[in-house]
């Protein structure tokens, strides 16, 4: 384990340097839209059909097509929870003084025009359905920042953070549509949404809990009933697919890291609202059961989407790591398992420059360096990882 660790702090190190040089700007798998390239003069197919096809492209053609290295929200919403870790763990100055830097920036740039605090991605989106701009807020990306900006708090006592995460709270409560069910009610992606993706009402649960435990007026029925549906859609084999289209009635069977957003989401209602426990715990129990024997192999490299092997995805790789490393207290084999995730994947997918490589397949490696999908992810899962090797954060 001593060997392990100083490789890890060693591979950390280099991370670091890298996104520092970078100065935590980069570009990102889905930004072919940032182009000067007018893909809707193909039709509605043109701009989807061009995002999926540079998503997959290993040849990085975005100097080519005006792609700029950007500021991605949600990177630096993972980046400043990062740094706090690394606070937490070095007591450094150099990283809280970063973690100002990161924090002054968010708060600086939020997306305007709605009931509070909120951001998205540096990008427009398109599918042949809809066209989402730039910076069009969501609740996954908002809650990931105020999950930052929490743990900022936590280390600072910053009125300005806490008053954001109630700001942020409030566009949760105003913008986003619920739909109330049976059992249950879900908030949408976004204030333009539809249906329910179950990790993205968690999310926004998330954030709802956390503003809530710091002295915001929000009606806790609203927080069980979400994490009743949330509870109620797990399969029995410890699964959640993706998300559910009451239209046509059918749900859609993508399970890849998201399953790691879920028991997450689900480890941070619990803990920091302390509701439903007995209820959590067990969806937490039978979910890691499935997301450790169905999403990896025993070395540590985690399956692409299920029952697909390949692509190896950072993104799998570091949700593993921070899934199984938050998740340790329900047992000391699963942080063993998150050490398996690490070596695996600084052995495997990390350059030597310090940046880690976006996709692995069995005859070649996309090395390309993505800020938000990959580095961000990983320099969150590593600190994580050492934060709960040393016992978590003190609260």
């Amino acid at each position: 384990m001593i060997n392990n660790m100083e490789q890890v702090q060693a591979s950390l190190n280099r991370l670091i340097t890298w996104v520092e040089t970078e100065k935590f700007m980069g570009w990102d798998p889905y930004d072919i839209l940032n182009s000067r390239v007018p893909f809707h003069w193909l039709g509605k197919w043109g701009p989807p059909i061009a995002t999926q096809v540079q998503k997959r492209n290993p040849v990085n053609l975005r100097p080519v097509l005006g792609i700029e290295k950007g500021y991605n929200p949600k990177g630096m919403g993972l980046s400043l929870k990062a740094y706090c870790n690394l606070y937490h763990l070095t007591g450094v100055k150099k990283h809280l003084a970063t973690a100002h830097s990161l924090f002054e920036w968010l708060a600086d740039n939020y997306s305007p025009g709605y009931s509070g605090y909120c951001w998205g991605y540096n990008f427009p989106w398109a599918s042949p359905k809809e066209y989402k701009k730039a910076y069009l807020p969501s609740v996954v990306v908002t809650s990931v920042v105020i999950d930052g900006m929490h743990e900022y708090h936590k280390i600072t006592g910053s009125c300005k953070a806490k008053n954001i995460i109630f700001s942020a709270a409030e566009y949760i409560l105003q913008d986003i549509p619920v739909t109330h069910w049976d059992d249950g009610l879900s908030f949408a992606y976004t204030h333009i949404s539809k249906g329910v993706c179950y990790n993205a009402s968690l999310h926004a649960t998330e954030v709802l809990v956390r503003a809530k435990s710091m002295g915001a007026n929000i009606d806790e029925k609203l927080i069980t009933e979400a994490v009743h549906y949330a509870l109620n859609r797990q399969k029995p084999d410890g699964s959640w697919n993706y998300s559910y289209d009451p239209v046509k009635d059918t749900e859609r069977k993508q399970i890849d890291f998201h399953q790691g957003f879920v028991l997450v989401s689900l480890r941070n209602i619990m803990k920091q609202g302390g509701i439903l426990q007995d209820e959590i715990s067990r969806a937490i129990t039978k979910g890691l059961e499935f997301y450790k024997k169905e999403q990896f192999f025993p070395n540590g490299r985690s399956m692409w989407r299920l029952p697909k092997k390949w692509p190896v995805d950072i993104h799998n790789q570091s949700q593993g790591i921070i899934t199984f490393a938050l998740l340790k207290d329900y047992g000391p084999a699963y942080l063993d398992f998150a050490d398996t995730i690490v070596r695996w994947t600084i052995d495997n997918m990390q350059g030597k420059q310090g940046s880690f490589y976006y996709r692995k397949y069995p005859l070649f490696t996309n090395k390309i360096p993505y800020m938000r999908w990959g580095q961000a992810w990983m320099l969150l899962a590593l600190t994580e990882y050492l934060l709960m090797r040393q016992g978590g954060p003190k609260e």
